[in-house]
């Protein structure tokens, strides 16, 4: 399990991290916050990220994919990491994901080049409560309906698709439901990243299943693996930009006749901070090559990246607010938008809490 970068997937990086700086920096989720856009993305943007192939890239080429696997997903989503790119992407890839794992070969087809090609947006309805938990659902499926409650789903204001997991007699099982259906109410939120999300009501909703009824919990399951490597390679993405942009505020900032960064105690910090970093990237590209590989051990990697990332991410975000000073907590400077990003990133589908737990009981039995 090689823990670098192929040529290719250097030349993948490379060409993200040009798409994204030139057409979705920083200023443009800033823009999309104060416009009070509720879509919080720029089509024309994901258009040009699907004509550049990195929507879904680890969609089988068996499938009509790239191929790619999920490290080159999760090389893009780090990049995005840098940029706060605001988009659809991981809605994306969970939504490829469970259709490639479950979808019949109509829904395949129908399905898979129109997520690919960005011009079906689904959102991925999940969550029944403010905290991860996927041990069961209160949401049905009975006589072709759902009903329930859903909170956070990503994407779901404008999504034309939910796929929305709900209990059966069977089993978990997953359902296509169109958001404009009868029954169903979308109540848009605003996360303080400024993140398209909302909460999504079904009464009585006409739905159909995605695959089998009551044969989805094991995709179910590899989903919130792949989608937890995808967020983890985000947040190593926003740690990283954020340490930089702070280290170089240290070199600049003068206090005392001479630049901060040159006080040993805060160099020291700094120090700390990229000496975990380095280690945790390895964590990150580990957890997508055991995806791509199959290795048995890739759930608990998948949790070991995206518990470590969550925290670490965290971590570096509170040193940059201070090392800013006070100007750190204003929302002129844009490490406060970082900051933002990981405290929504670092809660979805399980924070640092949540992993250390589930290695525990995994490994230990405890």
């Amino acid at each position: 399990m090689p823990l670098v970068l192929t040529e290719d997937e250097v030349m993948l990086v490379d060409a993200a991290r040009g798409f994204l700086t030139k057409s979705a920096p920083v200023s443009a989720l800033r823009a999309l916050r104060d416009s009070g856009d509720t879509l919080r993305y720029t089509p024309s943007v994901w258009g040009e990220m699907a004509e550049n192939g990195f929507i879904a890239p680890h969609v089988p080429e068996a499938e009509g994919g790239l191929g790619m696997g999920y490290a080159a997903a999760g090389l893009i989503a780090e990049q995005m990491g840098h940029t706060l790119a605001p988009t659809p992407f991981l809605s994306a890839a969970i939504a490829a994901e469970l259709v490639v794992q479950v979808g019949s070969a109509e829904q395949k087809a129908d399905l898979l080049p129109k997520i690919i090609a960005g011009n079906l947006i689904v959102g991925f309805a999940f969550e029944e409560g403010l905290r991860h938990n996927p041990a069961g659902t209160a949401v049905t499926f009975k006589d072709g309906k759902v009903s329930g409650t859903k909170k956070i789903v990503l994407d779901g204001v404008g999504a034309k698709l939910l796929i929305v997991v709900a209990a059966t007699d069977a089993g978990p099982g997953l359902f296509l439901v169109d958001p404009s259906a009868a029954g169903v109410t979308v109540r848009p939120l605003d996360l303080i990243d400024s993140r398209n999300a909302a909460d999504v009501d079904f009464a009585d909703t006409p739905a159909t299943p995605l695959g089998e009824v009551g044969a989805a919990k094991a995709a179910i399951a590899r989903t919130l693996d792949v989608a937890r490597a995808l967020l983890a390679a985000e947040l190593l993405g926003i740690a990283d930009e954020a340490f930089d942009r702070t280290v170089a505020y240290l070199k600049e900032r003068v206090q005392f006749g001479r630049p901060i960064g040159s006080f040993q105690a805060l160099q020291h910090r700094a120090a700390r901070l990229y000496a975990r970093l380095d280690l945790t990237r390895g964590a990150v590209l580990k957890a997508l090559r055991a995806l791509d590989e199959g290795d048995k051990a890739a759930t608990m990697l998948c949790s070991l990246s995206k518990g470590a990332m969550s925290k670490l991410a965290y971590d570096v975000m509170v040193e940059a607010t201070h090392m800013h000073g006070g100007i750190g907590v204003t929302d002129e400077l844009d490490i406060g938008l970082f900051y933002k990003r990981v405290r929504v990133a670092s809660e979805l589908f399980g924070d640092a809490h949540f992993h250390t737990d589930r290695i525990a009981t995994q490994a230990f039995g405890i």
